[in-house]
């Protein structure tokens, strides 16, 4: 008896010690690279000044119109953002990420300087209104581009993970922090002195993003119309290129859209994503009555729940970098959503203040959850050059539904009363989740490390390529099998592939038949042919039977030339091969 329970406690001890080594592992991945620890710096301390902003303006608007005019300013800020973001986030695939950023960071600091001058100035209340809306689409271009540029500054999947992880930690945080410190501020200073210490939070992102430096940012430039010689187009011509540049407009806008449309993978994502939003729009209601009903404290107890769901979230957070090496995206993902979910009916059979509490708790945990792995997913199955738009249409689908939840909820609150809504709510959004469990099942082994990663990632050509880009390509590598003495390639072929030894030998020549080298394992070639645009300038055949993987030509090409770091160390293997 005594020797189990001593087994059962080394069991606990080593389950305990294992969370949290892999927890310090990840964190301390994240905080070591440098470009991504001055990513989360910059995020955090302008999503803690944002929230304090935020707290001064509904207070603000309170003092100006009452409840009525803080709901029409939500309404009205959420429409107009769900209606932009697929526009401003299409910045984040145009240009370079780390100027986006940085842009987005200065025209929020100008939208709210222009605000605190109007207060300052004692203008009319609607200028005041209008720039706190503008404020939004510097946010939404911000995220665009920092969920696009993050997979650029890991190094691993398990690296993107757990930054993803850190991120979602940190805002739980910072919307702990910020009401507090914003609430704070109020108390002894007025909402002028809040809203410049939002002013300094986007400085002091400015000044963390300027220190980021990708080792490639694909983003392209625009053009800068004709070139030197060309000829002005006819007026017809110009009302042609204008239906053409509408039409492009739209398609380009739309592409994060279509994009997850196109993946069943992606879309079902954005799906279980957007269902728990639903919830989350509804918590802007039902804890007030929660309060009210089941605590009987009245509409203060709301910051009780809130407080609760806030420290819940921190600590989900954590467990959610902890399993950033497991590899279970998409079924961490359905156990956040489900967490979302069926609790809720837990108030419908036991209302209690212990379920209340437990409900919030279950929310605030499982949200990191959700956040993560949603994040982490849409990086790695997602294009990158349409990276910034998926996160724009993502996002505008999210606060639609988050907007769903919040009007839905008071209609079916006066209708059925709390325990139907809930039971209602957490019935059908735990539907969504348990249906699409087999395909997220599925999905990881998608998403799983495929087997010939390890030999490109030994490969220096391949060393500047970021861990989405290595993966694609392990992807895309085609087993191809020669018995012994087979020619693989003969001096003078067209070159189409190249190739990665994974097992036996081969025997590279040159046309008079001298032997050049023998490569093994991990060894490889085809590069010369691709990067130069000839020939093949040797033979190669097997000196014993051999597994090659096989890259094509405009996967290679795409991925070694598009980076320049890359495609530098290429041009040195050629060189030193055709000079031996």
């Amino acid at each position: 008896m005594g020797e189990s329970v001593a087994v059962a406690d080394e069991q606990s001890r080593g389950v305990v010690g294992s969370f949290f080594h892999e927890t310090s592992s990840s964190l301390r991945s994240v905080f070591v690279n440098r470009n991504l620890r001055r990513l989360q710096l910059a995020f955090t301390g302008s999503l803690i000044g944002n929230w304090a902003y935020s707290t001064a303006v509904s207070v603000w608007a309170y003092g100006v119109g009452g409840a009525k005019a803080v709901g029409i300013f939500v309404a009205i800020r959420l429409a107009l953002m769900a209606f932009a973001t697929p526009f401003v986030s299409t910045l984040a695939d145009r240009f370079p990420r780390k100027r986006v950023m940085m842009l987005s960071d200065a025209y929020c600091a100008v939208m709210i300087l222009g605000a605190t001058a109007c207060l300052y100035a004692g203008t009319p209340s609607w200028p005041i209104f209008v720039l706190a809306v503008m404020t939004s689409f510097g946010g939404s271009s911000f995220r665009a581009a920092q969920g696009a540029i993050t997979p650029q500054l890991a190094t691993t999947t398990e690296e993107l993970t757990a930054s993803n992880g850190t991120s979602s930690t940190l805002e739980s945080l910072a919307i702990f922090v910020g009401p507090a410190l914003g609430a704070g501020l109020l108390t002894i200073a007025d909402v002028e002195v809040v809203f410049l210490l939002n002013v300094a939070s986007f400085a002091w992102s400015m000044f963390m993003v300027s220190g980021i430096h990708p080792a490639e940012d694909p983003a392209r430039e625009p053009g800068s119309g004709p070139a030197q010689g060309e000829t002005q187009p006819r007026a017809g011509e110009v009302v042609a290129e204008a239906e053409q540049k509408a039409e492009g407009f739209i398609a380009e806008t739309s592409a994060g859209f279509r994009t997850i449309w196109r993946d069943k993978d992606l879309l079902l994502t954005v799906i279980e994503g957007s269902a728990q939003t639903v919830v989350a729009g509804a918590t802007a209601v039902f804890p007030l009555v929660m309060a009210v009903e089941i605590l009987h404290t009245g509409a203060k107890g709301v910051g009780l729940l809130d407080a609760e769901m806030g420290l819940a979230a921190i600590f989900g957070g954590i467990v959610a970098i902890s399993r950033s090496s497991k590899h279970k995206l998409g079924q961490d993902l359905i156990v956040g959503v489900f967490l979302w979910s069926f609790p809720l009916i837990l108030v419908t059979i036991w209302p209690s203040p212990v379920t209340a509490f437990a409900v919030m708790a279950f929310l605030g945990f499982a949200n990191p959850l959700v956040d993560v792995n949603v994040f982490t997913v849409l990086q790695r199955l997602t294009p990158d050059a349409v990276l910034g738009r998926v996160f724009g249409a993502f996002e505008t689908c999210l606060i639609g539904t988050m907007a769903l939840g919040s009007a839905i909820t008071p209609l079916m609150l006066h209708a059925w009363g709390l325990r139907t809504t809930l039971a209602v709510l957490g019935i059908a959004i735990g539907v969504v989740a348990v249906a699409g469990y087999p395909r997220m099942r599925s999905m990881d082994h998608r998403l799983q490390a495929p087997a010939g990663l390890p030999l490109l990632q030994a490969i220096p050509m391949f060393g500047p390529l970021g861990p989405i880009t290595l993966d694609a390509l392990a992807r895309a590598l085609d087993p191809v099998r020669f018995a012994a003495g087979d020619v693989v390639v003969r001096e003078g072929d067209e070159s189409d592939r190249f190739y990665v030894i994974e097992s036996g030998t081969v025997r590279v020549t040159a046309a008079d038949g001298h032997l050049l080298r023998v490569e093994g394992p991990g060894e490889y070639f085809g590069e010369i042919g691709l990067l130069r645009d000839v020939p093949r300038t040797a033979t190669i055949t097997a000196a014993d039977d051999v597994v090659l993987l096989a890259l094509d030509r405009d996967e290679f090409l795409g991925a070694v030339t598009g980076q320049g770091e890359a495609r530098r160390l290429a041009e040195e293997v050629v060189v030193r091969r055709l000079r031996a």
